[in-house]
C-alpha cells in the first residue's frame, strides 16, 4: 500500500472521520459526525495523484493474480463510470470505496467501516429487533437513506445468527464490507464482481448451495427482487437492504419495481413471505460529537399482510403505531424518546417525523 493511502487511512481512522473525499484540485475532504471539511495537514490533490489512488483501490476488486491489472481497471472506470470495492488497510481497518468519473477526471469517496460487532442496544436499535434472526425462513429488509447505517445493523444480526444458530449463511455483497469468520455458523462470502457475476446470478446460485440464511448486500433491480422473493418463499431466511425513508415506503419500493400488470402478484408474495422491516436514521446529537439510530419496526402480522396484499399501504402508519404488543413502533416514538432524554433536538426530530402531529402527541400529549 503506498505512503499516500497509508496516510489518509490513518488520518481517518485517528481523527474519527466516517469517510474521506478525493477530488482533483481539492485537499481531502474527512466527513465528521456528518459534517465534510477539509483539514490543513492536507493540500489540494493533482489529477495524477488522485488517479494513483484510484488505480491502487481499484486493483483489489480484480481476482487475484489478474493480467495487466491497472489497464483493466481503468477501462473497466472510463466504461462503467464508477468501481465500487471494499479494502483492508494496515491497521486491519476496512474501508468501503466508490471510484467514479466526473467531468473526465476521477474521484474517490472511501468509508470507514467498523470492525466490531456490536450488539442492538450499543447501536441504539430496539431489542426485539434481533426477533428476526430466529425466524426460518421470510424476508426481513433493512430500508433508510444511504449512510444511515443499515449495513452495519445487517452484520449485527447476521452476527448473532453466526454466534447462536448450527446454519449454513451465504453472503452476497458488493462489495463485501464486514468480514466474518465462522463461529457457531458456517459462513461464507460472495463479492459481486470478484465471486459472481451479479446479485441475482450469486442469487440463484446460493439457492442451490443449501444455505439456511442468505444476505443480498443490496436489492438493485427487478431480477434480483423475483429470486429474493422465491428464495424465501422456498425455506431461507433472506436479508437485505432497500433505499426508502420508512416501513410503508419500503413495501412501495419494492412492489414498484415490477411492472404494472404484476404488482398485485407481487404484493400477494410479499404478504406472505415479509416477516419484517426495519427502517432507521441517523440523528445529530445536541453537542453534535455523535450520531444517535432512529428507528421504526414493522412486524408481517395477519393484519400487516392484509394491507400490503390488498394494496392499502397508506394504512400501514397507523397499523405500525397500534402493534406495539409485537414489538412494532412509529418512528415518532424513536425521535420522541431522543428529544426527551435530551440526545437530540426537537427541531431535528421534527425533521424527520413523518408525521410531526403524532411527534408532537407523544412528545406533549393527547391534548397537545
Amino acid at each position: 500500500m503506498t505512503p499516500a493511502l497509508e496516510n489518509l487511512f490513518a488520518y481517518c481512522a485517528g481523527y474519527g472521520a466516517s469517510d474521506v473525499h478525493l477530488s482533483v484540485d481539492e485537499p481531502p475532504r474527512f466527513r465528521v459526525q456528518g459534517r465534510l471539511s477539509p483539514r490543513p495537514e492536507f493540500e489540494a490533490l493533482d489529477a495524477r495523484a488522485v488517479d494513483d489512488i484510484a488505480m491502487e483501490l481499484g486493483l483489489s476488486t480484480l481476482p487475484l493474480g489478474c493480467p495487466d491489472g491497472t489497464e483493466r481497471v481503468r477501462k473497466t472506470l472510463i466504461r462503467d463510470g464508477a468501481i465500487d470495492g471494499a479494502v483492508t488497510a494496515p491497521d486491519g481497518q476496512r474501508y468501503r470505496f466508490n471510484l467514479f468519473r466526473q467531468q473526465d477526471r476521477t474521484a474517490v469517496a472511501l468509508r470507514r467501516l467498523d470492525g466490531t460487532f456490536r450488539s442492538v442496544s450499543e447501536l441504539g436499535l430496539p431489542r426485539n429487533v434481533v426477533d428476526f434472526c430466529q425466524e426460518r425462513d421470510g424476508l426481513v429488509i433493512v430500508t433508510g437513506p444511504t449512510g444511515s447505517g443499515k449495513s452495519t445493523t445487517l452484520a449485527t444480526l447476521v452476527d448473532s445468527i453466526n454466534s447462536t444458530r448450527e446454519c449454513f449463511i451465504v453472503t452476497v455483497e458488493d462489495p463485501i464490507e464486514f468480514l466474518h469468520p465462522s463461529k457457531i455458523a458456517l459462513v461464507n462470502q460472495r463479492q459481486v464482481g470478484r465471486d459472481a457475476r451479479s446479485f441475482n446470478d450469486a442469487l440463484v446460485e446460493a439457492m442451490r448451495q443449501d444455505p439456511d440464511v442468505i444476505l443480498v448486500g443490496e436489492i438493485r433491480d427487478l431480477d434480483t427482487v423475483r429470486t429474493a422473493l422465491r428464495a424465501a418463499e422456498t425455506g431461507h431466511l433472506v436479508f437485505t437492504t432497500l433505499h426508502a425513508g420508512d416501513c410503508p415506503g419500503a413495501v412501495e419500493r419494492l412492489i414498484s419495481m415490477f411492472p404494472a400488470d404484476e404488482q398485485n402478484s407481487a404484493r400477494r408474495q410479499l404478504a406472505m413471505v415479509l416477516r419484517g422491516i426495519v427502517a432507521q436514521h441517523l440523528a445529530p446529537s445536541v453537542d453534535g460529537r455523535r450520531r444517535h439510530a432512529v428507528t421504526e419496526v414493522m412486524v408481517n402480522t395477519t393484519g400487516v399482510a392484509n394491507l400490503i396484499a390488498t394494496g392499502r399501504t397508506s394504512q400501514l402508519p397507523s397499523a405500525i403505531e397500534t402493534g406495539g404488543n409485537v414489538g412494532m413502533h412509529p418512528i415518532e416514538d424513536s425521535l420522541a424518546e431522543l428529544v426527551s432524554s435530551g440526545a437530540i433536538e426537537e427541531r431535528v426530530a421534527y425533521a424527520l417525523a413523518r408525521s410531526p402531529e403524532t411527534l408532537q402527541r407523544r412528545l406533549y400529549g393527547e391534548n397537545a
